[in-house]
């Protein structure tokens, strides 16, 4: 049941208009961009341009302000604002506090409140989301028990997200619940699981904001909570930053599982297959070290992906793993040192750089990927097991990646239950987001480079033969794949039996990746 405040505020928020657009409007993209790096003050100039051009403060102008930009405000500016909460339903849901005792005539926010906007494919939705005041608007490093509210990491697993409709959903480390969220959309119900309390208060306030009535928020550790049920899905953003176990290194919960190295991946990993009903899903980001080894008498650099691998060898999951970054362990320390809110050239800064050094030292690790993670319970003879590293590009997806994601492994089991001979009496299509590029030398009938371009997914780009090349382009959904390879072999005049031999294992390729499409 929603409680009487929450239904004003609600009321409130959408009688301002305040949502991206509006918020957007008000300090433009520059500011935008700046208050994105943590820069507030490009928005809090433009806010002051306003005043300046006598253009009427709108309520969501106030909101903003306060909420997003942290600038105090008056109470009769809160008031006006907030009109159904007004300020002192605002102070009792612990949004807002007195910023200057007694003073209670000046108000300033102690959550931050700000609207989220997004389009997956089920359409477009917009939601609003409370979280904690991040470093910018508390001038300090974060509280250990900081709960987080959308950032990159969050957008990134959202769109990864497989929409499919299903029964239940688990998110594993909810936070904020911007995971549970997306999840109710297409999930009849939807579990989401944290160990720190204040996270869970926060993601049930989001849900009772937006009106979402479908998810279930239990404490506890990991798997505990949910321990002996399985999941048509599981999303995860879980604790996965490596952080030294040493006295004054601070250990956040949002992003520190109390595991030593990226063993809390790893056991996400493990966890999730008995978690998994029969062709259930799991989804999670994570990171994952190289370590180095002695072999040969000499100290080489382990393979990162050859961790994951390890962990996966006694699993009958399909598993999809894509390194998309990978950094130097130096750099991997400041990147979360500075996130906590310590910042350079501190003595705070220095002893905590140290600590970090000196754990990957202990542990030999020279560099931290980092990536998305796919595991299925597989319902193929053979399990599917990709692990590659693509680079930062991306096609247009504006729905995100999870269409993606559906659509290859609906290719992979198509393709991996025909035999040879069953491959080759089926049709397929190219992908309408598939285009051919051919490089000629001057002058030159013939081309010297074939390439192969997705415009979707993950933007792949794939060398063509000749014979790779005629036969995608022959598949309009006319012949089989049989008969174009005949005509083609017929064409070029070699042995058709050799031809297949070279192009029936990167049709399957093909088909896994998107390019070809079962007719």
């Amino acid at each position: 049941m929603t409680s009487p405040l929450i239904a004003a505020l609600r009321r409130d928020l959408i009688t301002s208009s305040f949502s991206v657009e509006t918020v957007g409007e008000l300090w433009g993209e520059d500011a935008a961009a700046a208050l994105f790096r943590g820069q507030r003050l490009p928005a809090i100039r433009a806010l002051r341009r306003r005043r300046e051009a006598g253009v009427p403060v709108s309520r969501a102008e106030t909101l903003a302000a306060l909420f997003v930009l942290s600038v105090t405000a008056e109470r009769e500016h809160v008031e006006a604002a907030l009109p159904n909460l007004g300020a002192d339903g605002a102070i009792a849901l612990g949004l807002l506090g007195t910023a200057n005792a007694p003073d209670t005539d000046t108000l300033t926010a102690l959550l931050d409140l700000r609207p989220y906007s997004f389009v997956d494919t089920l359409g477009a939705g917009s939601w609003w989301i409370i979280s904690d005041l991040g470093e910018l608007a508390l001038g300090r490093p974060l509280d250990e028990n900081h709960v987080l509210g959308v950032g990159g990491a969050s957008t990134t697993l959202s769109g990864l997200m497989i929409n499919e409709p299903v029964g239940r959903v688990l998110d594993l480390g909810t936070g904020c619940g911007i995971q549970a969220l997306h999840a109710s959309r297409h999930a009849r119900t939807v579990v989401a699981t944290d160990i720190s309390e204040r996270a869970l208060w926060l993601a049930g306030l989001n849900a009772e904001l937006n009106a979402i009535d479908n998810i279930e928020f239990r404490l506890g550790s990991l798997f505990e909570p949910v321990a002996g049920e399985t999941f048509d899905q599981i999303v995860s953003n879980p604790p996965f930053v490596i952080t030294p176990r040493r006295e004054g290194v601070p250990l956040y919960e949002y992003r520190d599982g109390g595991l030593v190295g990226d063993e809390l991946v790893a056991t996400v990993i493990r966890g999730c297959e008995a978690h998994l009903a029969p062709g259930g899903v799991a989804q999670l980001l994570g990171n994952w070290e190289y370590r180095e080894r002695a072999r040969d008498s000499a100290v080489q650099s382990a393979d990162g992906l050859d961790r994951v691998r390890g962990w996966l060898s006694d699993s009958a999951l399909d598993a999809w793993l894509i390194e998309r970054e990978l950094q130097d362990a130096p750099l991997y320390a400041e990147t979360w040192i500075r996130d906590g809110g310590t910042r350079p050239g501190t003595a705070e800064f220095d002893e905590l750089y140290a600590a970090w050094l000196d754990d990957f030292e202990a542990r030999g690790v020279t560099q931290v990927g980092f990536g998305y993670v796919l595991l299925r319970q597989s319902q193929a003879a053979r399990p599917m097991r990709r692990f590659e590293r693509l680079d930062g590009a991306r096609g247009s997806n504006p729905a995100g990646l999870g269409q993606y994601f559906q659509a290859s492994l609906e290719g992979y089991d198509w393709q991996v239950a025909k035999s040879d001979e069953a491959l080759l009496a089926a049709t397929v299509t190219y992908a309408p987001d598939v285009t051919e590029e051919r490089h000629y030398w001057p002058g030159q009938e013939n081309p010297t480079v074939m390439t192969l371009r997705q415009g979707s997914g993950f933007a792949r780009t794939v060398p063509l033969g000749t014979a790779l090349a005629a036969l995608v382009g022959a598949c309009d959904g006319d012949l089989n794949i049989g008969q174009i390879c005949g005509a083609i072999a017929h064409l070029l005049e070699v042995d058709e039996l050799e031809l297949l031999v070279e192009v029936l294992p990167r049709v399957r390729e093909l088909i896994v990746d998107g390019f070809l499409l079962p007719a």
